[in-house]
């Protein structure tokens, strides 16, 4: 199943980011390595602070121990979280493909 992982950072996120940056890329390139995170970055237009991150795991459990233990949430530069299950039906990597069956025009 896939999860998506909500991100909404403080106002002042981009002036206390610097000094956790290291630290939450670590965190990040370890839930990567173990093969949970599949992707994740910024929303654009606005932005605004806003991130999203796709995992692929057995639960929410996973995605939410990741947000628990993430620097930024930590020492409060993410201020908010919220996990949704995403079930992903379409595409090389859905979580839970579609059976079609294609037929020609008669």
């Amino acid at each position: 199943m896939h999860y998506l992982l909500f991100y909404e950072k403080v106002a002042d996120y981009a002036e206390r980011e610097p000094a956790l940056q290291a630290a939450h890329l670590a965190h990040v390139m370890s839930a990567v390595e173990r093969g949970e995170l599949q992707l994740g970055g910024p929303l654009v237009d606005p932005m605004d602070g806003a991130n999203v991150l796709l995992f692929r795991c057995d639960s929410a459990a996973f995605a939410e121990a990741f947000a628990a233990a993430d620097p930024y949430v930590k020492n409060g530069i993410v201020n908010q979280w919220h996990v949704r299950a995403w079930q992903t039906v379409v595409g090389s990597g859905a979580a839970c493909p579609l059976t079609v069956t294609h037929r020609a025009p008669a």
